[in-house]
């Protein structure tokens, strides 16, 4: 079935991608931590201007703290995400020469970066694939789609990967994101319109449209 799953979605969205914007790696982790409870598009607002400002590892290690908080306060939860932010960045920069570590053990140890964080970026940043990333879109299809019972991302990702060939851990998900955002919604999907509506078993669907 998963197969069938792939092959469906990708006709249907053949050049999916990360809709963050960024210029670097550096930039990518940025976007990415500050990308959690909020929108893609509200992330590339913020990042347009803040970007022109920090570009490196060692220019968010060096913000003043309060200021670097009312750049992204429109993220929410900004006192947080800014700690985070240059307190990774300033590990990055004394330890890692700057640059983004390339193991999943190294990548977990920064501040404000867990499991989903870390597979968005090992992907898109070095084409490393150590698992698959979780967000809501993909929790909310794999249970619909009959490909895990759980509800915890972790259990999620270990369901998951045994499903799916390894070199396809990273763009998986990007599949999964698209149809989420346009046809499988929360909390009504458009089952009419979907293109997998033939094989899915629609657990947990009450009503569609």
């Amino acid at each position: 079935m998963i197969e069938k799953i792939k092959s469906l979605l990708k006709k249907e969205y053949p050049k999916t991608k990360i809709a963050l914007d960024y210029n670097n790696h550096i930039q990518l982790l940025v976007s990415v931590i500050l990308s959690a409870q909020c929108t893609d598009k509200k992330v590339n607002e913020v990042t347009k201007k803040l970007f022109e400002k920090y570009k490196t590892a060692k220019d968010f290690s060096k913000a003043d703290i309060k200021t670097l908080e009312q750049e992204i306060r429109s993220t929410g939860f900004y006192r947080n995400k800014a700690k985070n932010i240059k307190n990774s960045c300033t590990i990055i920069q004394n330890q890692f020469k700057g640059n983004i570590p390339k193991t999943m053990e190294e990548i977990l140890k920064l501040p404000g970066v867990a499991r989903k964080t870390a597979n968005i970026v090992l992907y898109n940043a070095y084409n490393i694939n150590p698992g698959i990333a979780i967000d809501t879109h993909v929790k909310r299809l794999a249970f619909r789609l009959g490909l895990t019972k759980n509800t915890d991302p972790n259990k999620i990702e270990k369901d998951l990967m045994p499903l799916i060939p390894k070199n396809q851990w990273g763009s998986f998900p990007y599949l999964i994101i698209e149809h989420g955002r346009k046809i499988c919604k929360a909390p009504v999907p458009f089952c009419s319109q979907c293109v997998l509506n033939k094989i899915c078993p629609k657990n947990g669907v009450i009503k569609s449209k």
